[in-house]
């Protein structure tokens, strides 16, 4: 009976923490969002910055190093992404016309398949211009909260990088004495399989990409390439991202062509190239798994969406592959290593 009491008591404890961390994380978003996004990049390219010192270089400029290095990255796919907009938004007229076009055969459809009439004969201009008044200050405070981040995300990575030495002897010092090897083990395999995954992952995205550009343009697939990159790069929200961004070309070649068939081909091409990615590319190209479950990887896919929304869906994935390492290491913890592990 003691037991039982000790038992539940423990369980009650654990929901207690989990609730507090989530409340905690929730409202602390702004702080912890571009905190831990430098804590990843800072863990990436710690072995480049350490590759640089080791070669003489100081730290403040290894550092600033690595920092270059990455904005060039982004500054590049920024750029290319920013040019096949562009072209994209010179033929936005067309493809508006082709939309109010296409809007009398959905409703037609929706009516016979569903019985759902649309009609926006009703909305006033007073009440469209108050929803797109609204729609517009939503994109502009989400590209107030990105900006901020993204210029907040530099900062943490440089800072965590210059103090790496101060952060892991605070570490050491409330681990219990006992764990200090494993800590050591954790701390290497962490670094190891991120920087590994990192590298393997640009990669993949890369050949994914490549290939949704070359299908898309077999198709004849107006802006291919970009159309084929950005479903590239939303397969780093799993699960998710490739279905949203796979909405754009298939509604542009619906209105451009007026076939059907068509969004079945992009899909078909869509499927079979993730079918490539993650039975073939993936386990050619990435050397180090994360070796998480799916089922553990959806729960932090969702709970990352309730708690930090898209930002959540991309780092709560990270923070279950270190939780799973540490249960490798901690001997306490296999009841949770059993239920992570794929």
């Amino acid at each position: 009976m003691q037991n039982n009491h000790q038992t539940t008591a423990s369980v009650l404890r654990i929901m207690q923490l989990i609730f507090f961390t989530a409340l905690i994380m929730y409202f602390g978003k702004t702080l912890f969002i571009p905190l831990f996004f430098g804590l990843l990049i800072a863990i990436v390219m710690y072995p480049v910055c350490k590759w640089l010192e080791a070669h003489g270089w100081n730290k403040a400029l290894s550092i600033t190093a690595c920092l270059f290095i990455v904005t060039i990255l982004f500054v590049l796919l920024f750029v290319i992404l920013l040019w096949q907009i562009k072209i994209l938004a010179g033929e936005s007229p067309e493809i508006i016309n082709g939309l109010k076009a296409a809007l009398p055969g959905v409703q037609k459809w929706l009516i016979n398949i569903a019985g759902v009439s649309i009609s926006m004969d009703h909305i006033s201009s007073e009440e469209f211009f108050s929803v797109i008044s609204s729609m517009l200050g939503a994109v502009f405070q989400n590209a107030v909260n990105t900006l901020f981040i993204l210029f907040l995300t530099p900062v943490y990575t440089a800072l965590i990088m210059y103090h790496r030495k101060v952060l892991v002897q605070y570490l050491r010092l409330i681990t219990p004495v006992k764990y200090n090897q494993q800590l050591d083990v954790i701390l290497r395999q962490t670094v190891h399989t991120y920087f590994n995954y990192i590298k393997g992952m640009v990669l993949v995205y890369l050949i994914v990409g490549i290939l949704n550009s070359i299908g898309l343009f077999a198709l004849g697939v107006n802006h291919a390439l970009l159309f084929g990159m950005l479903c590239a790069i939303m397969t780093i929200i799993p699960y998710i991202g490739i279905f949203i961004s796979a909405l754009l070309p298939i509604t542009v070649a619906w209105i451009d062509t007026g076939n059907i068939w068509y969004p079945v081909a992009i899909v078909a091409i869509f499927g079979f190239v993730q079918y490539l990615e993650a039975n073939i590319i993936f386990p050619k190209v990435v050397g180090t798994q994360l070796n998480v479950s799916t089922l553990a990887m959806l729960v932090a896919i969702i709970a990352g969406g309730i708690i930090w929304g898209v930002a959540g869906m991309v780092l709560f994935i990270p923070f279950v592959a270190i939780l799973k390492i540490i249960t490798d290491n901690v001997e306490e913890w296999k009841a949770i290593n059993l239920l992570l592990s794929r």
